[in-house]
């Protein structure tokens, strides 16, 4: 309130009296400026809401560049993060997801088909699991699945599940393309687990992403499922802002 009061102002002071400033009146000044302004020019609370509104993008834009430049290489190369496509290529999608997702499982083809289509295409995937406990048990039973090779098939036959993702259907899948489950089970309690989901919980909130998927592409943020000539459209203004 007080934000939008001030850009009140700051408009009522520029229609009501041009040429002086607000620190050259005194309060009751102000309020009748603000007062009269407002009586005269109804669309003035317009345009100190879309000053505001201005402002907060402006200032949302450039935290979200700091955090990119400070944490490219904790988003792009995280040793401790999963990496399907070619781990050598020269664009990166960071994709932030979880396995009860339903939008994150329609993206899932999405991405499938362009790193299939793009032989110089890198995927690093953040495991966030955020919709409850099934959720990061997925989650902690895929990362655990790297210490037998078989996170990216464990992977995608767990955005094939039908229903929700929890320790019964999630134990189903590692059988099924043959995990070994008991040490799945104890690779699942290891530090480098708790300590990935916690860098994707902070990396999340510091880009200031709300829900899942959430895709990272170059310098551009694309929050929630995108169709595929937009993340290929993003691919290639990565490529070809190198």
């Amino acid at each position: 309130m007080k934000r939008i009061f001030a850009c009140l102002l700051a408009v009522a002071v520029s229609i009501g009296a041009p040429g002086v400033s607000a620190d050259e009146l005194s309060e009751a000044d102000v309020k009748r400026l603000a007062l009269e302004a407002i009586l005269e020019n109804p669309e003035i609370v317009m345009q100190a809401v879309e000053i505001l509104q201005q402002r907060e993008n402006q200032a949302k834009a450039e935290a979200v560049s700091s955090v990119l430049t400070d944490q490219r290489g904790l988003l792009e190369r995280d040793p401790n993060a999963p990496v399907i496509g070619n781990p050598d290529g020269d664009v990166t999608v960071v994709e932030f997801f979880d396995y009860n997702c339903p939008y994150c499982k329609r993206a899932a083809p999405v991405v499938k088909s362009v790193i299939g289509e793009d032989s110089q295409l890198r995927v690093v995937y953040r495991e966030w699991p955020i919709l409850g406990e099934g959720s990061v048990f997925a989650a902690r039973a895929a990362l655990a699945a790297r210490n037998q090779g078989k996170y990216e098939e464990f992977h995608w036959a767990l955005m094939d599940l039908k229903g929700r993702a929890n320790e019964a259907s999630v134990m189903k899948a590692a059988r099924d393309i043959g995990l070994d489950e008991d040490r799945l089970r104890a690779d699942m309690n290891a530090p480098e687990i708790d300590a990935h989901i916690q860098v994707s919980m902070n990396l999340a909130s510091q880009l200031g992403f709300s829900g899942t998927p959430s895709f990272v592409i170059g310098d551009a943020l694309a929050p929630g499922l995108i169709p595929e000539d937009e993340m290929k459209r993003l691919i290639k203004n990565a490529r070809d802002a190198q």
